[in-house]
């Protein structure tokens, strides 16, 4: 554990899938803390090198780790509740921070836009949340500008689409035979890998030019869901999904996963490459799929 006196400089809460890969990042620029809730993730990530302090959110009487205490750019990747439309995790973690964070950088998603037909949006269109989920990232958004403007902290807000990466493939699904919307009535949809969304985050806590900034973190590539599963299926030598008309998915697919596939819109992520000079390394789906399977 870092001692007290010693200069922190990134705090990084919900070491998951991506935290683990910025925080293994973040290493290389200086000291780090990785916030996690479980003792097992605790100590799998101290096996990679990095310090931890356990914090659960869910438990509102549990005193905050110390590291809430020293000045640092701030890393917020814990999700919200899985019901309700707002993030109480989110007011919680904002509530126990005792010194003013350098920034605070929240991960949300574009699922904050809702179902656009199809028609492009950037991160001036306006937020329009239909499913709880999305409400709950709209909210935890708004948490995050007014308790910064507040306390006068700088702010990054990322909107990320579907992650994917090692582990994160429709492989079993595709096993399975489950279907997907035939071509004629599926909707947009984007990506980003995991690799590539650890980088955007360290892009956006570490450049001034960030601040105050919200950015669409995507490949680039709009394709729908149908053609993202069928390229899975090709490169894993898998046998195509069954194609199948919405009205059919809705009577054969779960009502979690129709409530993303009734969605379509298309991502605008140029503001990112623009601004803080984001390449993602898998621009390209295929070899992104590719290394996901290696």
């Amino acid at each position: 554990m870092l001692p007290m006196n010693h200069p922190l400089r990134y705090l990084v809460a919900g070491c998951g899938y991506v935290g683990l890969r910025l925080a293994v990042r973040l290493l290389a620029l200086g000291p780090v803390i990785a916030l996690t809730r479980g003792a097992a993730t605790a100590a799998a990530l101290a096996a990679r090198g990095l310090d931890t302090e356990r914090w659960d959110l869910d438990a509102p009487d549990a005193p905050p780790p110390p590291s809430l205490a020293r000045p640092a750019v701030f890393y917020y990747l814990i999700p919200p509740p899985a019901q309700g439309t707002t993030d109480p995790r989110l007011a919680r973690a904002l509530n126990a921070l005792a010194v003013p964070p350098a920034r605070f950088v929240y991960i949300s998603t574009t699922g904050v836009y809702g179902d656009t037909g199809g028609a492009v949006v950037d991160e001036d269109s306006p937020l329009n949340p239909t499913t709880e989920r999305a409400q709950r990232r709209a909210d935890a958004e708004q948490q995050v500008r007014t308790w910064c403007k507040a306390g006068g902290v700088p702010w990054t807000i990322l909107r990320v689409p579907g992650i994917y990466g090692p582990g994160r493939l429709p492989l079993e699904r595709l096993r399975r035979g489950e279907p997907v919307i035939r071509h004629a009535e599926a909707g947009y949809s984007s990506r980003i890998h995991a690799d590539d969304l650890a980088e955007a985050c360290v892009l956006a806590g570490t450049l001034p030019t960030a601040a105050g900034r919200v950015y669409n973190v995507t490949d680039g590539n709009t394709a729908t869901m149908t053609e993202y599963f069928e390229r899975v299926a090709a490169l894993a030598g898998l046998p195509a999904p069954p194609l199948v008309s919405r009205a059919e998915a809705h009577r054969l697919l779960s009502p979690g996963l129709m409530s993303f596939l009734d969605e379509s819109r298309r991502i605008d992520s140029s503001r990112i490459r623009r601004e803080l000079g984001f390449a993602p390394l898998y621009a390209d789906l295929r070899l992104g799929i590719l290394s996901s399977l290696s």
